[in-house]
């Protein structure tokens, strides 16, 4: 396809090409609260990832990149410009179970890679809470498990990856080999260039179980303390804080650590580690269809609602904390695929997340100082997820040695602004905490908070690499536009 472009310097008329409109789409925010219209393309080899960064080049269009699609804000939006869906390029290239070393195409998802080696005694070393997330996009955003504080991210297991330039120069990149490249396209957000095989260590295991074992902390101080008593014993820990405890409640919620069965501990590792075992049950109870749960969830979602789920949850956890139990991977680790569709809940305007990291001598007064000015506003968060985490290596990382407290807000039309204002007092705390943020997380940054945590070095480092690879700026998306362009 063609249309007709005039030239301003000579008065004549030039043929250039223009994008189908048939890819015209629109793209949603994980949390359904922002959304845009893009050109949408899904290739499928390299050579159609090649048409496509020509035909930018074309049109004078720039490409963002999409995986999954699980980013809360506007990570994968590109208004107005080329998405790049990878989620057709989902092959497994490579797998030697003896050293569970896999290499795979970047949309290849959490679910099938964990499918594909479970059998063979493996499981990914990093995994997020969705099992929809794709391998590209979990290196693009260098997510985090309920582990990251003692592996790290997903950015510690990846080997090697290749990473197509817009000029389809297709460069190999290691701790070894373009290492500048590699520890900023691991968490670049797609920016440098768009991933084409990723190279990762798996973690051997030797049951499809983990032991689980509850607690019930009765405040944001005794949250902290589970977790310190629990670190070095753990290697999964996660909590879930009620954001409408006050005073001495502050902070109470409930918590979770897991560990590996050893070798020999499951007397029948074949029959635990087999596929079907794993399977998330489609019923409450053998009896409601989970597919209509967020129905019933909805009448709640409001401040009074959500404060008696809240409670009811915390007493709950309560009654039975200090349980033990075992429960499988699957189980435990993709609690956001628990209920299908639970986001409906939240209505229309859907959700965003705000999720600081704040290093631990800081932690605790300044997560304190945020439950209480979300209180204070009468915009309290309906779920929070807390966790810790560790330093690492990579150019735009959120990591530190610390923790982290993710936040749901529900958004509608009058509450976007009040949310919007309410995050920026938030980022004034956690900026003065010495804390850091998550692209795959933010709705609300500003391009002043970005270079105040990540230093304006660091900006500058990225800026510069990213012209090395990507002179033109064909990568691009609506987070680059608002966080990196002046």
């Amino acid at each position: 396809m063609t249309m007709t472009q005039v030239n301003e310097t000579t008065g004549s008329t030039d043929q250039i090409a223009a994008l189908p409109h048939e890819r015209l789409e629109r793209v949603w925010a994980w949390g359904g609260a922002s959304s845009s219209m893009g050109y949408v393309f899904r290739p499928t080899t390299l050579e159609h990832l090649r048409d496509v960064f020509d035909l930018a080049q074309q049109t004078g269009r720039s490409v963002g990149l999409k995986g999954g699609g699980n980013s809360y804000g506007d990570a994968f939006m590109n208004s107005e410009n080329i998405v790049l869906d990878l989620s057709r390029m989902n092959r497994i290239l490579d797998w030697n179970p003896e050293t569970g070393v896999v290499t795979a195409e970047p949309g290849v998802s959490i679910e099938k890679l964990w499918q594909y080696i479970l059998e063979d005694g493996w499981w990914p070393p990093v995994v997020t809470g969705t099992m929809k997330t794709t391998l590209g996009g979990c290196a693009g955003m260098n997510v985090h498990g309920k582990n990251a504080w003692q592996v790290g991210p997903i950015g510690n297991h990846i080997l090697q990856f290749d990473l197509m330039l817009p000029s389809g120069e297709i460069k190999t990149c290691s701790r070894e080999v373009n290492s500048d490249i590699f520890y900023a396209a691991i968490g670049g957000f797609g920016m440098l260039g768009c991933f084409t095989s990723l190279t990762l260590q798996m973690k051997r295991i030797y049951s499809g179980y983990l032991q689980v074992k509850t607690g019930a902390p009765a405040n944001l101080e005794g949250m902290f303390e589970f977790f310190e008593q629990n670190l070095e014993k753990s290697n999964y820990i996660v909590g879930w804080v009620d954001a409408f405890g006050k005073g001495d409640a502050l902070g109470r919620g409930d918590a979770h650590i897991a560990n590996y069965l050893p070798s020999g501990a499951d007397p029948n590792p074949q029959q635990s580690l087999r596929l079907e075992h794993q399977d998330l049950p489609d019923t409450i109870v053998g009896v409601v269809p989970k597919s209509i749960m967020w129905m019933f969830m909805r009448p709640f979602m409001n401040n009074m609602g959500t404060s008696l789920v809240n409670l009811g949850k915390y007493v709950s956890g309560r009654v039975g904390s200090g349980r033990e139990y075992l429960q499988t991977h699957a189980a435990f680790h993709f609690l956001l695929d628990y209920v299908p569709n639970w986001k409906k809940s939240y209505g229309s305007g859907g959700l965003i997340q705000y999720q600081p990291f704040i290093p631990k001598e800081n932690a605790r007064e300044a997560f304190a100082e945020i439950l209480r000015t979300c209180q204070k506003h009468d915009l309290p968060n309906y779920l929070t997820v807390f966790k810790r985490h560790r330093p690492d290596d990579f150019l735009l990382t959120h990591g530190l040695d610390g923790f982290s407290m993710a936040m749901d807000f529900l958004i509608t039309d009058s509450r976007r602004p009040q949310i919007a204002a309410l995050a920026r007092e938030l980022d004034a705390i956690v900026l003065a905490a010495n804390g850091r943020f998550y692209f795959a997380k933010d709705s609300t940054l500003t391009p002043d908070t970005v270079v105040a945590y990540l230093g304006q070095d660091t900006v500058a480092k990225f800026r510069a690499l990213k012209k090395e690879c990507d002179p033109d700026h064909v990568m691009q998306t609506d987070l680059w536009r608002r966080l990196f362009v002046a």
